[in-house]
């Protein structure tokens, strides 16, 4: 199986709703803040305006496995306009899909793309501490926990923790040197 991140084309665009978003009530809409309330793009929306910006965002991606677009990557500056903090996520649409580490390598390529891309020193992501898959991705790729916020995420009348992990770009390329040499040998 081979992981491959790329653009959105724009003639894609009505199959990556299907896939992302026909069904509001998709597994993976549980996992992704759930606690934020957010709402689904209708198809029209998204075949109109959102999903042509989104074709043309370099900050996102879609993850293609065997010709079939699978999830999605992204990454958005924390920081606003300032674009010194750089924070991504990744998900992963069908739950057939979860568990095969998917995830982990096209979050690791999105990393790496990221790295090239910018001059930043830092990469993260923000998840909360019900994802415990979105945590173990993290850990996976050497990313390390550099924050706990406790208690402030609210979901199913019970409170989570809000849960930060990292990487600098030195830690980063260090990792993926010694990952070539294990592969190596």
């Amino acid at each position: 199986m081979i992981v491959e991140i790329r653009t959105l084309k724009e003639s894609e665009l009505a199959a990556f709703w299907q896939v992302a978003y026909a069904n509001p009530n998709a597994e993976w809409v549980k996992w992704n803040g759930p606690y934020f309330h957010d709402t689904l793009p209708k198809k029209s929306e998204f075949l109109g305006e959102i999903g042509k910006k989104w074709a043309d965002d370099p900050f996102h991606k879609v993850i293609i496995i065997n010709g079939k677009i699978v999830g999605s990557v992204g990454a958005y500056f924390a920081d606003g306009r300032l674009k010194r903090w750089l924070e991504v996520g990744i998900i992963i649409y069908a739950e057939n899909n979860w568990g095969k580490h998917i995830g982990r390598e096209a979050l690791a390529q999105w990393i790496t793309y990221l790295f090239k891309a910018t001059n930043l020193p830092h990469i993260g992501f923000t998840t909360w501490s019900g994802n415990e898959r979105m945590m173990h991705v993290g850990q996976a790729l050497g990313m390390q926990l550099e924050g706990r916020i406790r208690k402030v995420r609210y979901w199913n009348n019970q409170y989570f923790d809000s849960i930060k992990y990292g990487v600098l770009r030195d830690e980063w390329l260090e990792l993926q040197l010694k990952e070539e040499q294990s592969d190596d040998n």
